[in-house]
């Protein structure tokens, strides 16, 4: 019953469901704020001024998902996490964050896989761009033989070019580019880097000029 409700619920027009999401589920909500047709369900949903979920996306198992102001999440992206309320695996880590937070300017686009077993911060006006990337944040760790997460951070004013795999404990940082197609395995600390390759390193060094670098707005016309 509890899922066909939130079917039916996600076939209402947007105006009338985010006050049934605010009324019933106790959402923060801003009214310049919009969910198109989507199954997003965390148990904690903070959406401000101008924030926006596209249609067909799917946001299940988060104990949060966070967008901070004009931050945005596209059309059909998976997003799932292992709930922490879940019995058997990652029991040993117990300050584990099933979580996503867009920070103000923040964007994913369209089709990504995004695994939100542990913590997952897209920093302030931050891209991640193209079409299916990849952030995994779980994984069986072989020596121990049991299932092992880390967090993911993409700093702020990066781009994560198409088609890239961002695994657990890797961050970019911030005014950083991933080229397309990388593999981004490692917590890396230079800015204003070039990331590219399987796996990524440092390719070439950035113009801290690029006007990307200090847009006043996330979207880029």
């Amino acid at each position: 019953m509890k899922t066909l409700f939130r079917l039916l619920l996600v076939c209402v027009p947007w105006k009338i469901r985010r006050h049934l999401l605010q009324r019933l589920f106790g959402y923060e909500l801003h009214p310049s704020s919009w969910i198109g047709w989507a199954w997003v369900f965390p148990k904690q949903l903070v959406m401000a001024q101008g924030a926006r979920i596209g249609h067909l996306t799917v946001c299940k198992g988060l104990d949060r998902l966070s967008l901070g102001e004009s931050a945005s999440i596209g059309r059909l992206n998976w997003i799932t996490a292992y709930p922490t309320a879940a019995t058997g695996h990652f029991a040993h880590l117990r300050g584990r964050q099933p979580a996503l937070d867009l920070a103000e300017h923040a964007a994913m686009t369209n089709r990504h896989i995004v695994d939100c077993t542990e913590h997952v911060a897209i920093g302030r006006f931050a891209t991640v761009a193209g079409f299916r990337s990849q952030i995994l944040t779980h994984s069986i760790d072989l020596a121990l033989s049991r299932q092992h997460a880390k967090p993911v951070i993409i700093g702020d004013y990066c781009f994560v070019g198409t088609a890239c795999t961002i695994l657990g404990g890797a961050s970019l940082p911030h005014h950083s580019v991933l080229g397309a197609n990388a593999l981004l395995n490692k917590a890396f600390t230079q800015p204003f880097q070039l990331y590219a390759g399987v796996p990524a390193v440092p390719v070439a060094p950035l113009d801290a000029e690029m006007k990307y670098f200090s847009r006043p707005a996330g979207f880029v016309t």
